[in-house]
């Protein structure tokens, strides 16, 4: 299972590092309003999907919390029909899909776990609610 903050669970974006870093940075900034992750790690990790409403916790590398998202959208869609207006709505500088497919191809093999154009993706959309841990109340964590 994935960690808990409060009654929330938590998203953690890409790897531990700078990568996490910029991502975070993204959404707080209100630029990244969407994320993809392979529906795989759901089974693996014992989760089932986010759904429409549901609020998370965002956090850096030492678990701690850096904002609260709400996701506003969620689809399963094989990797080649992911399509442009999510890819760029995860707004991280790619200027086409091809550039956004190879990109996240990279990603996932060197995690050791590589995609094909059949490979289940989750594609969330999110809205920033809260940012920084100054930013968050009780009722952003559900309790």
């Amino acid at each position: 299972m994935w960690p808990r903050i409060g009654e929330l669970r938590t998203l953690a974006l890409g790897t531990p590092g700078e990568l996490r870093a910029t991502l975070n940075t993204l959404v707080l900034a209100g630029v990244k309003t969407a994320t993809a992750g392979r529906l795989a790690e759901y089974a693996e990790e014992g989760e089932e999907l986010e759904r429409v409403g549901e609020r998370l916790a965002l956090i850096d590398d030492d678990d701690a919390l850096a904002g609260v998202v709400e996701i506003t959208g969620v689809e399963v869609v094989r990797f080649a029909d992911v399509p442009w207006d999510f890819a760029r709505a995860e707004g991280e500088g790619d200027r086409s899909i091809e550039e956004w497919r190879a990109g996240h191809s990279a990603y996932w093999a060197r995690l050791g776990t590589p995609v094909d154009d059949d490979t289940p993706i989750v594609c969330l959309r999110l809205r920033l609610v809260s940012g920084g841990e100054a930013g968050v109340t009780s009722g952003d964590l559900g309790t």
